[in-house]
């Protein structure tokens, strides 16, 4: 099933722009839809095209890239073999997985150069090194992130027009309403639910019980679990993934490597991190220790939180252990009524919705003078030269001495102190309450400057 993404919108724009300068290439987790989002821009914006899946194509296709100098034999060959006509300047090549095959993402210098046809690659776990330590890099390349379905794109899929009115009732910031507050903080919670893995939405739409979605998101899970024994396989990364939802359930100050994998630290822990961060399946949120200079330029590179790219996989994750109440599970999330204090879920999908949107991820922590603990905001987004603040809640109860604290010490620089929760709009002491599910309005808000 093919949905409606915003990559393809950005896929246009490098057609457009760029006229064959550059090749595309879709870079993102496994299972995100970047496969179906190439082909169906090629189906749909050229006269022709040519698909090579380099998790099946054949050898003999393969041989065809030992020689690429003659490229007048390479494109007869090739059309030959697949049987599909190629039309200069009207057709496109679809590399399918190229990190199986790094001898065709080197050719791409000398086929961009050669100017016939354009060229779409899509790969996962793309700057491995052991993918790609033995070729030559193209600088003819621009890069497309492809994220999981962000809440707009989940609307569009589920047929849902409350993106636009949420919009309009979030530029006003006024009271929602009880039932339509309620209401509407359902529709995100089934996002939460469900994620954004686009075989897991298409489970949904075609009317799958939750425990059904859920053992969909757990194939995903074990698909990164082997891709990750192939890079690691004493399984060291899996296990640092594994353990994201653990870790932020613990509220600590940051990530802990040593935590993750049971073993003392080693020289070897800033690769595992790296391999970790190129999978594309985590976000990393940087700690920044002088937010009113900038966030970019402070950011303690020792000092992280990480989150899952996908929100419905956190909460299978989360709930790894109890997959046979996967339906039971599933309904108390929609309806609020699990036990425990689930600030972090919501935290996550914030992150997710704050990436999503283009932006890097920043939180601050600063010490209580006079205490062992500690004040920290959870993210911070810039806006021209001064910042947005925020703290998630669950719930919305509770004391905000952090970003009361955080007002008062960086008031020259501050936007506003936002607290996201489930509460309807509201003004809490001096900082403003938005439901979480504005959380993409704020994100999307032009005047945001923290972008990649």
């Amino acid at each position: 099933m093919a949905f409606k993404r915003k990559a393809y919108n950005r896929l246009l724009k490098w057609k457009k722009e760029w006229n064959g300068q550059y090749a595309v290439l879709l870079e993102g987790a496994r299972r995100v839809g970047k496969s179906t989002i190439a082909e169906e821009f090629a189906k749909n914006e050229y006269k022709s095209y040519i698909l090579l899946d380099f998790s099946k194509v054949s050898n003999e296709i393969k041989s065809y890239f030992d020689d690429i100098y003659n490229l007048d034999l390479f494109f007869l060959k090739l059309q030959a073999a697949v049987g599909i006509k190629l039309y200069q300047r009207e057709s496109v090549i679809v590399f399918d997985e190229i990190q199986l095959f790094p001898k065709a993402r080197q050719a791409i210098k000398h086929l961009v150069a050669d100017g016939r046809y354009d060229y779409i690659e899509t790969g996962s776990l793309i700057s491995i090194k052991k993918n790609v330590r033995d070729i030559l890099i193209p600088s003819e390349e621009m890069k497309i992130p492809v994220y999981p379905m962000d809440y707009e794109e989940f609307l569009w899929a589920t047929k849902s027009d409350a993106y636009n009115l949420t919009r309009q009732l979030y530029e006003m910031k006024e009271s929602l309403g009880q039932t339509v507050n309620r209401k509407l903080m359902r529709d995100f919670k089934l996002y939460m639910a469900i994620g954004g893995m686009p075989q897991a939405v298409a489970a949904y739409i075609d009317g799958k019980n939750f425990t059904e979605i859920d053992n969909i998101k757990r194939s995903i899970i074990s698909l990164y679990e082997d891709d990750f024994k192939k890079i690691d396989p004493s399984g060291r990364i899996f296990a640092m993934y594994q353990s994201v939802p653990a870790q932020l359930a613990r509220n600590t100050k940051r990530y802990n490597i040593t935590s993750a994998k049971g073993k003392r630290k080693s020289i070897k822990d800033d690769e595992l991190l790296f391999d970790l961060l190129d999978s594309k399946t985590v976000l990393v949120s940087y700690n920044t220790t002088d937010p009113k200079v900038s966030l970019s330029l402070t950011k303690n590179l020792e000092s992280y939180k990480l989150y899952l790219a996908d929100i419905g996989l956190f909460v299978t994750l989360l709930f790894g252990d109890r997959p046979e109440t996967a339906n039971n599970i599933y309904t108390k999330l929609l309806s609020d009524k699990l036990p425990a204090n689930l600030g972090y879920l919501y935290e996550n999908v914030v992150a997710q919705v704050i990436s999503a949107a283009g932006y890097e991820l920043y939180y601050h922590t600063w010490e209580k003078i006079g205490s062992t603990h500690y004040y920290e905001v959870d993210f911070l987004l810039s806006k021209g030269a001064k910042q947005y603040a925020l703290e998630v809640k669950s719930s919305g109860t509770g004391k905000y001495e952090s970003l009361s604290m955080y007002r008062k010490k960086y008031s020259k620089t501050l936007a506003d102190t936002i607290i996201l929760s489930q509460k309807d709009v509201c003004h809490i002491d001096e900082h403003l309450n938005l439901p979480v599910f504005m959380i993409p309005y704020l994100a999307e808000d032009d005047e945001t400057s923290n972008k990649e």
